[in-house]
């Protein structure tokens, strides 16, 4: 059986731009999947096509158990999604978005409040819960947009680069709620540019690049690919770097790199701290002095650059179809159950 999520040979084109070309994936039920890639790559794209936004040009995609493209409002019933921009009514207060929400799902208008009310706590929004939106900071929409993805706890959850604008303390605050969402069940794909995110949440992470999935496994099966530990030396003297190198160079197991403008020299090696000390040895014996030196294993930003050749961006993703582009939302903003100005729902804006 595919699990929570999952999709089969996706292909999305806008002109001729392909943004997926033939994607697969499958997010068994309780997990949490990170899709990592460069802007561009196909994430939100993917997102939205998993969450009945966009049709495929070709491809099959189940969500909960249910066909996205022959029940679409099935599935809308059973996801909820938090995209990369804020859909928030600006004229409603905190709470007012929130029981809106709550009542579009049809919770009772007494369970609306006493959820806004939770989540108003829960996203340190409560001193601001009855100003309208429009006068909260960009850190504190995207909370409350965040807030509203969560107003049920739906089976199976889409977030597209959710901590995108958030402080560290207010990043660390959801990924406690993710967790515990998690921990109850729910079924997650995030999409993220943080890696150390990506590190500390997913399950199983899958890079994308050019719409197609270049890499899966888990954070220590990805890290693996890019070989074992390294060692890192900081030189004082800039015009010691090429001596360091042939240290570097004559005990270590690989290629060496250095970054001119840092003084650091890298290479990859076998015998952890025993040879640190030696190459601390061997340094200090050719009269090379350092500011800094250390073993580490490859991080999830080492992998992105061996898969990718860059690493990775810190941006939101600016992929085709975004930003009022073929099959993006004209105002800019993301699919989700925000409202427009005259209260009206939008065709893209049918799902949280």
């Amino acid at each position: 059986m595919p699990g929570a999520i999952y999709a089969e040979g996706l292909v999305k084109t806008f002109g001729e731009v392909t943004a997926l070309d033939g994607v697969d994936l499958d997010v068994p039920e309780g997990t949490v999947l990170g899709l990592l890639g460069p802007n561009g790559a196909g994430k939100t794209t993917a997102v939205r096509v998993l969450t009945t936004l966009l049709t495929p040009d070709s491809g099959r995609a189940v969500v909960a158990g249910v066909d996205v493209l022959k029940h679409p409002n099935e599935v809308r019933r059973s996801i909820g999604l938090s995209g990369q921009f804020a859909a928030v009514d600006e004229y409603l207060t905190g709470r007012e978005n929130l029981q809106m929400v709550g009542q579009l799902y049809q919770l009772s208008a007494r369970d609306a409040k006493a959820r806004a009310g939770v989540l108003l706590e829960r996203f340190d929004l409560a001193a601001a819960a009855d100003r309208p939106a429009k006068t909260y900071s960009g850190g504190m929409r995207r909370r409350l947009d965040l807030a509203a993805a969560l107003v049920v706890s739906p089976p199976v959850m889409f977030m597209d680069e959710p901590t995108t604008g958030l402080d560290p303390r207010n990043r660390q605050a959801l990924w406690e709620v993710i967790q515990d969402l998690v921990k109850q069940g729910t079924t997650l794909l995030l999409t993220t540019q943080y890696l150390e995110e990506a590190d500390h949440l997913a399950h199983d992470i899958a890079v994308v690049d050019h719409g197609r999935v270049i890499a899966r496994g888990t954070s220590d099966q990805l890290k693996a690919r890019t070989g074992g530990e390294r060692v890192e030396v900081v030189v004082h003297d800039p015009e010691r770097i090429g001596t360091a190198r042939e240290v570097l160079r004559a005990l270590g197991k690989g290629e060496t790199t250095v970054q001119e403008h840092t003084r650091k020299v890298t290479v990859p090696v076998v015998g952890g701290a025993k040879l640190l000390a030696e190459i601390i040895r061997e340094l200090d014996g050719r009269g090379v002095e350092i500011d800094d030196i250390g073993l580490r294993r490859p991080t999830l930003d080492d992998v992105f650059l061996s898969l990718t050749g860059h690493r990775a961006e810190t941006g939101a993703d600016e992929e085709a179809g975004n930003g009022g582009g073929p099959g993006g939302d004209a105002d800019g903003r993301r699919g989700g159950s925000g409202r427009n100005r005259t209260g009206g729902d939008t065709e893209q804006e049918a799902v949280r």
